[in-house]
């Protein structure tokens, strides 16, 4: 079942302007429920601007989207809760925290839906606790947090709202290496537990080939491609074309393989590659 789909979706900035720009032109796409797709594309393909068109934040200029089969425009009163269900974390959202304490940061998209303050309370708990925050900071002031924290905290605030599909903008954007490999963790977990929709802006290839299902690729405000990610990076030639490139892990497989390694050369983790190069390895040392 398709949890989100558009149709000849549009958006021009500038309409009737001397400035006017077509960010997105006629994209046509379906996402299925529970699955974790990632959207990249070069700066200026218009990624940003699709993913604000899925849960109502600009409106588009033609076209539609759809959320379970329903235009989310076609009761423009109604939008406000199209955005409960869709959830969108922003790069940088830690610089959206401003409640007295961590908890109530959490809980406050929770209450704007409307809960009681202990089904919030609930929820931010169960928020916190899938995005890796310790109960020892939900009392502090947000601002006291380091940068991993405030940013896990952002996250937790969306996450309480239990959105049927997630979108998250460059979440691991200006964090360490060690950092962003324990957020991603927790991204991924929160997915395998809860089954949701999970979207991944990224510009990291590593961080999307390691965790997504299908690839979303937007060039010049089209969809370029939309397939499985292995099936994306295979087209190695074309995505750096578009100013992009595959993995740096998935590149060495396909050199090996040009040089007659029999590996794969749609290969997009280390672990995958390593268990493909040790028995190889091995077998060359034993010929010797």
């Amino acid at each position: 079942m398709n949890i989100l789909e558009t149709k000849e979706l549009t958006y021009q900035y500038g309409t009737g302007t001397p400035f006017q720009k077509t960010a997105v032109e006629n994209v046509s796409l379906s996402i299925r429920e529970g699955e974790f797709v990632g959207i990249i594309g070069h700066t200026g393909s218009g990624k940003s601007t699709l993913i604000q068109m899925f849960n109502g934040l600009i409106r588009p200029t033609s076209g539609q989207v759809l959320l379970k089969g329903q235009d989310i425009w076609a009761e423009p009163k109604k939008i406000r809760q199209v955005r409960f269900q869709v959830g969108m974390v922003f790069q940088y959202p830690e610089y959206q925290l401003f409640e007295e304490t961590v908890l109530k940061d959490i809980m406050f998209g929770p209450k704007n839906m409307g809960l009681a303050e202990e089904q919030a309370k609930e929820r931010a708990l169960r928020a916190a606790h899938f995005t890796g925050l310790k109960k020892e900071l939900l009392e502090k002031s947000p601002f006291e947090l380091s940068g991993g924290e405030k940013r896990r905290a952002a996250i937790a605030g969306v996450i309480a709202m239990d959105p049927d599909v997630l979108i998250l903008d460059e979440p691991t954007a200006g964090l360490d290496p060690r950092g962003r490999d324990v957020l991603l963790a927790q991204i991924t977990q929160y997915h395998r537990e809860r089954h949701n929709t999970v979207l991944l802006v990224s510009h990291s290839m590593e961080d999307i080939g390691r965790t997504a299902d299908r690839l979303l690729v937007m060039n010049g405000g089209h969809k370029a491609m939309l397939d499985d990610t292995k099936a994306v990076f295979s087209r190695g030639e074309e995505l750096e074309r578009m100013g992009l490139r595959v993995p740096q892990i998935t590149k060495i497989m396909q050199q090996l393989r040009g040089m007659g390694c029999p590996v794969d050369p749609a290969t997009l983790t280390v672990d995958d590659a390593l268990k493909q190069l040790i028995p190889y390895l091995k077998r060359k040392e034993e010929e010797r």
